[in-house]
C-alpha cells in the first residue's frame, strides 16, 4: 500500500494543472499528430438523427429541461402519436443506407488525416454493443450492427495507405467519442469498452 501511496503522491506533483482560461489552456499540449493532420472529420450520428429537428440536444429539449422547449413539444404533437416517447425513435435509427466503405473513401479522398465518430451521445444511446448500455445500442435496437466497428474497420481498410495513417477506435467510459485516427506508429487499444 505505500508504493502506491509514494506513486500517486508522485503522479499527482507531475500532473499538468490549467487554470480556467485561454492562456493556460492553449498551453496544453498537442499531440503532434493532430496538429499536423490539419484536416479531420468529426460525424455526430445516432438516434436523434431520426426526428432531425432541433439539434443533437433534441432529446433534453423536449422531455429533460425544464419548462420544455414548446418547439419541441409542438413538433411531437404534431408528427407522432400521444404515447411516443423520445426512446422509440431508437427503433426507427435504421441506418439503412450507412456504407462505411463509402464513407471511409469519401474522408479519404478529402483529404481527412483523421475521423471522429460519436460513439456514446449525452442520452446513453452507443453507436456499439456496449454491455453497459443494455437495449439502447445499435446491435440490440434500430440498425442491429456495431457501427463504429463497421466504420473503424473500413477507415482502417481504406486508409492504410495513408502515410503515417491508421485509425484508433477508443470506445466507452467517460470517452464519448471514437477517434478513428490515422497514424500506423502507434498501436494503442483499438477496442475498448
Amino acid at each position: 500500500m505505500l508504493p502506491f501511496l509514494f506513486l500517486l503522491a508522485a503522479v499527482s506533483r507531475t500532473a499538468a494543472r490549467y487554470t480556467p482560461d485561454w492562456s493556460s489552456l492553449d498551453a496544453r499540449p498537442l499531440p503532434s499528430w493532430y496538429d499536423e493532420a490539419k484536416l479531420g472529420v468529426f460525424v455526430h450520428w445516432g438516434v436523434f438523427s431520426v426526428p432531425g429537428f432541433d439539434s443533437e440536444w433534441f432529446w433534453w429539449h423536449w422531455q429533460g429541461q425544464e419548462p420544455p422547449d414548446p418547439k419541441c413539444v409542438s413538433y411531437i404533437k404534431n408528427n407522432y402519436p400521444p404515447e411516443f416517447k423520445y426512446t422509440d425513435f431508437a427503433g426507427q435509427f435504421h441506418a439503412q443506407f450507412f456504407d462505411p466503405e463509402e464513407w471511409a473513401d469519401i474522408f479519404k479522398a478529402s483529404g481527412a488525416k483523421y475521423v471522429v465518430l460519436t460513439a456514446k451521445h449525452h442520452e446513453g444511446f452507443t453507436n456499439w454493443g456496449s454491455p453497459n448500455s443494455w437495449n439502447w445500442n445499435s446491435v440490440d435496437v434500430g440498425p442491429h450492427r456495431d457501427l463504429v466497428g463497421d466504420l473503424g474497420e473500413a477507415v482502417r481498410n481504406r486508409c492504410a495507405s495513408l502515410p503515417k495513417h491508421l485509425v484508433h477506435i477508443r470506445r466507452g467510459g467517460a470517452e464519448p467519442y471514437s477517434w478513428c485516427r490515422i497514424d500506423t506508429n502507434q498501436s494503442q487499444n483499438s477496442k475498448q469498452d
